[in-house]
């Protein structure tokens, strides 16, 4: 890997900063001072230092994000983006899927594109579990054309989803698809609003409820090792 490249990754800064910092005999790689920041490195391997202080390399990094309502499931906007909460210079970090912007819970947050892909491959049909608060009560019965694949319009049927009642106004919802609004749209099709929904899960993957509202932290090996079977 080039040491430009490996340096960029690692946001120390661009292309030209880290060839004016070689100009400047502030990059070394193994104690030697390089001039040269096209030099190929073993990021692996060698050990390279800026101003003296040594820059390891990670190539992916995974975070599980607590959303909070407010925040935009985008790389970036005029207001605060799910990014704007995590402090880590590694570059090209996205979140895996969207959340609307009064939705909270669990995001993945990472840089690995393959494995983001694969978790939002429609052909993977990976479940995504909700907490649902609705305006009125339903019935179990209101229910049923949720389970079997309820109609949005003449053009959009959801895909079967798991539902169950949880509380006076409260269902738990699994989905194997992201339609636009689709859980909002699917319970106005059954007769009742959402004015509170929470994604708990995502395959393996589960909110880790210490977590509030806004905080994160790196996935676990056997959480990161589940999604990774999971996409498969």
């Amino acid at each position: 890997m080039r040491l430009d490249k490996m340096l960029a990754a690692m946001g120390i800064g661009t292309r030209s900063e880290i060839r004016k910092a070689c100009r400047d005999n502030r990059i070394q790689v193994n104690d030697a001072i390089i001039r040269d920041p096209s030099v190929h490195i073993d990021p692996d391997q060698d050990i390279v230092k800026v101003d003296d202080e040594e820059i390891g390399f990670t190539r992916y990094v995974y975070f599980m994000l607590h959303k909070p309502a407010g925040t935009i499931s985008s790389t970036s906007d005029s207001r605060t983006t799910v990014l704007d909460l995590i402090d880590c210079n590694v570059k090209g970090l996205y979140p895996v899927g969207r959340l609307d912007l009064d939705t909270e819970g669990l995001l993945l947050i990472t840089n690995d594109g393959p494995l983001g892909h694969q978790l939002l491959s429609p052909k993977h049909h990976v479940e995504k579990e909700y907490i649902v608060q609705l305006k009125d009560a339903v019935t179990d019965s209101q229910l049923e054309p949720i389970r079997r694949g309820i109609r949005l319009n003449k053009e959009e049927t959801c895909l079967p989803a798991e539902v169950r009642i949880t509380g006076e106004k409260e269902c738990h919802i699994i989905m194997k698809e992201g339609k636009f609004h689709e859980i909002k749209r699917m319970f106005l099709a059954i007769g009742t609003e959402v004015v509170y929904l929470k994604r708990i899960r995502m395959k393996n993957l589960i909110l880790d409820e210490s977590l509030k509202p806004g905080e994160y932290r790196p996935l676990t090996d056997a959480e990161l090792n589940g999604l990774k079977e999971s996409a498969l």
